[in-house]
């Protein structure tokens, strides 16, 4: 059986390196997001700087292996076959947990998952020996005390993000301002002195303090002139942020990039355990029981794991080689502009989720205190208090998210909570706390504005729920994995191998197919990012011309397909097609909403006479499509009752009409696509022949339901119901015509006819 849990070992392994690689790609965003955000230098800079901060984290996080020993279990009353059973059943499942979310596309956090499949794989063996032992107790197996402690610490770290991260943007901005570069004569000194020494501290003293290579003597002087250190790095390093920034220099910017190497550092220090604590505590368990020749499995007690971690220093080397090589060359690290910072961002950007209705209330009921509070504010303190949050003043750089005062508040606030859980040893989830630090320094800064408040606040009640299904999901698929592999026996495990490995190779794959899948909306991105009047007219004209273009690209095919569905009684194409429209109408309400984000970027005269065309531009698409869906749904329920068909004669009478409109809509798409508007007076009367045409037909058919058999009266009536939706399309389309060759005419791009 030797071979089978060293095969075991192996593929801890094997696992453990793909973890790391993935896991540094997937939460990257977490110590890059602020520096990004903020613009502060240039990409590969900020990356090189996270990347040498991931490499030292990681050789100094020794101390954190102990959670995967003994900080949820106690080893000495589980066997090493049962020890091999939670640490395979703990990988197998979170590489199935990380599957089914990304699939889902939810938010997770590998800390969270960790933590919780340690604690359902030990409860389940727990229950299992708790019955055959009646004397065992819960209490007695599993570290209830250190297990508490360590999910509370995980969860209130939530809540402690966002209020330090509230009250401490806010008094940085009621310090700073927006114009942040007016008042910094001798506060720069002070706050770059605070950031710089907090950081320092944790870093140098709890940091390397507590690394494998420092001798006891070394820690022991540390730790005798803590006083010490902390008042000469204030002094240092106040005095040195204000002789900098007398020298022109940008202590902001220095801070920012300070903090992004703290945050990287703890990052790597903190959920290196996530990645390798489960391999290194199922190595260290393998060499107990090897070096006891004869032993067996089952009866072989782990209480050596009660014992300090004593990781080798190249472990620790290897680890942070592999995390900082992902780090440089993952794409999907350098693919960074994530969640936390569209939810954090400054200006209206593109509102990634949609509005619920706990959203609403709490929204409300948050408006409703906070104009109790301005009631009963004294004017005076409340202009000043407006006056400091003048965002007409903010000093954003062009394409960033946010300005530097609150990126250095993010980064600093993040790494010195994370290290605090670090020196503590207990786990803080850094996607937790960099998320929620975020939130709180977004909200203190009134980026939430009423506009897009219930989108912000239904995006961060997400991405919570996402975490609280994290550890619910975590703990029951571990437990039931690992009574699956402690009852199947040899047979389950190699069978559960096989499963992680096709589920890696299917992920790998699925991800690929989606990321080719997804195309970026650069011409919005670009939008949101420039403060320019001029450009930002250019992007929205562009980025309109280019939606409305495919939005009557897809009516067109809409429209095909339902006359399609109906002639030849094909009930999938109709269903498939009144699906793809539900869908359609939620996407063009996200790509209306990022338009509107547009109109309010271009010069505020120009955007008054904009608006109501384009306006009367959605409303033309708008209708075209409640049109369509009013055209399906009858056309879907006829074919899927099977009614009588449509008569040939109305077939070869409307499949010529069914072609000129296809015509026009042809002709409008590429017209709005080019801006060239010059035949827009010939296709407005070509519009107007087809309206005659079919008010005709109509008068046709309506003579034929007068005179015709009943049993034929449902495809009469739906005959007619389809010509007439056809009518009011292309007379919707007339007006989208003129709605958009008005709102692109102002700035010469097209002529007046």
């Amino acid at each position: 059986m030797d071979f089978v849990y060293l095969g075991i070992v192996i593929f801890l392994f094997a696992l453990s390196v793909f973890d790391l690689y993935v896991g540094v790609s997937n939460d990257a965003v977490n110590f890059l997001g602020s520096a990004i955000g903020a613009k502060v230098a240039r990409f590969k800079t900020i990356l090189m700087i996270a990347a040498v901060g991931i490499f030292v984290g990681a050789t100094t996080s020794d101390g954190m292996m102990d959670i995967a020993r003994h900080g949820i279990f106690r080893p000495e009353f589980f066997s090493f076959e049962e020890l091999m059973c939670i640490f395979l059943a703990v990988v197998a499942s979170d590489v199935i947990l990380m599957d089914i979310f990304n699939t889902l596309g939810m938010p997770t956090s590998t800390t969270v998952s960790m933590v919780f499949e340690l604690l359902g794989g030990s409860t389940a063996l727990a229950l299992v020996k708790m019955l055959h032992d009646s004397s065992l107790t819960y209490a007695g197996l599993i570290n209830t005390e250190k297990a508490f402690s360590v999910i509370l610490a995980i969860f209130m770290s939530v809540a402690i993000a966002f209020v330090f991260g509230l009250f401490v943007q806010w008094l940085a901005r009621v310090v700073f301002t927006f114009h942040y570069t007016k008042h910094l004569k001798y506060t720069i000194g002070i706050f770059g002195g605070l950031s710089v020494t907090a950081i320092a501290y944790f870093l140098l003293v709890k940091g390397f303090g507590s690394a494998s290579f420092m001798t006891d003597e070394v820690k022991a002087w540390i730790a005798s002139h803590t006083g010490e250190i902390l008042v000469g790095f204030l002094i240092g390093f106040t005095v040195l942020m204000q002789v900098l920034h007398w020298c022109k220099v940008n202590v902001f910017r220095l801070i920012v990039l300070f903090g992004t190497f703290s945050l990287a550092m703890a990052f790597a220090g903190n959920d290196l355990v996530n990645f390798i604590g489960v391999l290194l505590a199922g190595y260290s368990s393998f060499l107990d029981f090897s070096a006891h020749p004869g032993a067996n499995p089952s009866t072989f007690m782990m209480g050596s794991l009660n014992g300090p971690a004593d990781t080798p220093f190249y472990f620790l080397v290897a680890a942070g080689l592999v995390m900082t090589v992902a780090l440089v060359t993952s794409k999907k690290a350098q693919n960074v502009v994530k969640t936390s910072v569209d939810l954090s961002r400054q200006t209206a950007g593109n509102e990634m989720f949609g509005s619920s209705r706990f959203a609403r209330r709490l929204v409300r009921s948050v408006l409703n205190s906070n104009e109790f509070i301005v009631e009963h504010t004294p004017k005076p303190v409340k202009r000043w208090i407006d006056s400091r949050f003048n965002q007409d003043e903010a000093i954003i750089p062009n394409g960033a998210a946010f300005d530097l005062v609150r990126a250095s508040v993010n980064l600093v606030l993040a790494g010195l909570l994370i290290v605090v859980g670090t020196s503590l040893k207990l786990p803080l989830s850094t996607t937790y706390v960099a998320f929620m630090v975020g939130m709180g320094s977004s909200l203190a800064d009134r980026a939430w504005g009423r506009e897009s408040a219930v989108f912000r606040v239904t995006g961060v009640i997400s991405v919570i729920g996402g975490w609280f299904m994290t550890a619910g999901a975590a703990f029951f698929l571990c437990f039931i994995v690992t009574l699956f592999v402690h009852f199947g026996g040899l047979v389950a495990m190699v069978l559960l191998m096989v499963v992680v490995v096709c589920m890696l190779i299917r992920n790998n794959r699925s991800y690929k197919k989606r990321m080719a899948a997804v195309q970026e909306d650069e011409i919005f991105t670009a939008l949101a990012q420039t403060n320019d009047k001029d450009e930002s007219w250019a992007l929205l004209n562009k980025h309109i011309s280019r939606y409305q273009s495919r939005m009557v690209k897809y009516i067109a095919d809409a429209y095909r397909q339902t006359t399609d569905g109906l002639i030849t009684e094909d009930v999938k194409i109709l269903r498939r097609t009144l699906n793809s429209l539900d869908d359609e109408r939620k996407n063009w309400k996200v790509i209306r909403r990022k338009e509107l984000v547009g109109l309010r970027k271009i010069d505020p005269l120009q955007a008054v006479e904009k608006d109501t065309w384009f306006h009367l531009a959605c409303n033309s698409c708008e209708q075209c499509l409640y049109c369509l869906k009013r055209m399906c749904e009858p056309c879907l329920e006829h074919v899927d009752n099977n009614f009588n068909p449509m008569p040939a004669e109305y077939v070869e009478e409307f499949k010529p009409i069914r072609e000129q409109v296809e015509q026009l809509m042809r002709e409008v798409s590429g017209m709005i696509e080019t801006s060239n508007y010059e035949n827009a007076l010939q296709v407005r009367q070509f519009g107007d022949e087809m309206k005659t045409k079919l008010s005709q037909l109509r008068k046709v058919q309506q003579e034929r339901i007068r005179k015709g058999d009943m049993d034929n009266l449902k495809i009469e009536y739906l005959y007619m119901s389809t010509l007439q939706e056809t009518q009011e399309i292309i007379g919707h389309i007339r007006h989208w015509v003129r709605a958009c060759r008005r709102f692109q005419q102002e700035k010469g791009i097209v002529t007046v006819l």
